[in-house]
């Protein structure tokens, strides 16, 4: 019998109705988020009441300055690390501190080296008790999709950086949790491969549309791939702009050199210089 891919198959069919529905909370909000570390005897503040906000099915970045706290935010999210002050919320319920909220995909791929591309693709649907034959018949078609068929068997170490990033993809893909945050996922790769893979992910996710909240330093990344762009200040970060992108989707490469776009995303850069000048 054909497993339904779960849980984000359904999400394309339903992604505008949520949308329009005035009664749809979002699914993920951060609300003025606070965060301070201690170096040595210096209270550093890292998080200055920063609020950001994804709808259900959308793509929303966030860019800002290097050191600025991003990565301290999805630990917030992931439940990791504590806020000072503030909370998370999804789909209207309060999260704050709770773990295993999110499919999270970090900057490295960190695949298990012990593990093939099949049984590290299927470790979420292990960990969440769903029985091995279920299991992989939806990893076997998620893997053909991502064009990693005959890889099954193949372990990490023999994988090109790209492929290797699809199977950790996957691997995020696979799990049952309806919001995914992608820190800085193609920042490792070379120019190409990091072009074909935003391609690969844009069109999978507009196919499907997961709720993702993604990190990039790459403005043009952001604008090609999001709903929303957050614009962050530099430490202590609070939003600078909320930036709404109006190109329509589906979206192509080719939007990269539309005048609008050209103009948006030098918008965008002027603005980080002047908070890196700071």
């Amino acid at each position: 019998m054909k497993t339904e891919l779960h849980p984000i198959s359904h999400q394309g069919r339903n992604h505008q109705e949520r949308l329009n529905s005035p009664s749809s909370p979002p699914a993920l909000e951060a609300r003025e988020i606070y965060k301070s570390f201690r170096d040595r005897k210096q209270e550093v503040r890292v998080l200055n009441g920063l609020s950001l906000t994804v709808q259900p099915g959308q793509f929303v970045s966030i860019i800002g300055p290097s050191g600025s706290g991003k990565s301290t935010l999805f630990h917030i999210i992931g439940g990791l690390t504590a806020p000072d002050g503030g909370s998370i919320h999804m789909s209207g319920t309060d999260v704050t501190g709770q773990k295993g909220r999110i499919a999270y995909m970090p900057q490295q791929p960190a695949l298990f080296p012990w593990r093939t591309v099949l049984d590290n693709v299927l470790l979420p649907r292990e960990l969440a008790g769903m029985s091995r034959e279920q299991a992989l018949t939806e990893a076997h078609e998620w893997i053909e999709r991502a064009g990693l068929t005959g890889f099954e068997q193949a372990y990490p170490h023999t994988l090109s950086g790209g492929m290797q990033q699809r199977t950790a993809f996957l691997r995020a893909m696979m799990s049952p949790q309806e919001v995914m945050c992608l820190d800085e996922p193609f920042s490792a790769l070379d120019a190409l491969t990091r072009s074909d893979m935003q391609r690969w992910l844009l069109d999978l996710w507009e196919e499907h549309r997961r709720s993702v909240l993604m990190i990039t330093h790459h403005i043009e990344e952001a604008l090609l791939m999001s709903d929303t762009v957050y614009v962050l200040s530099s430490r202590p970060a609070q939003v600078l702009q909320q930036i709404e992108v109006p190109f329509p989707r589906p979206r192509r490469e080719k939007i990269v050199s539309d005048p609008e776009f050209l103009a948006l995303k030098s918008k965008i850069s002027g603005m980080m210089r002047e908070e890196m000048r700071k």
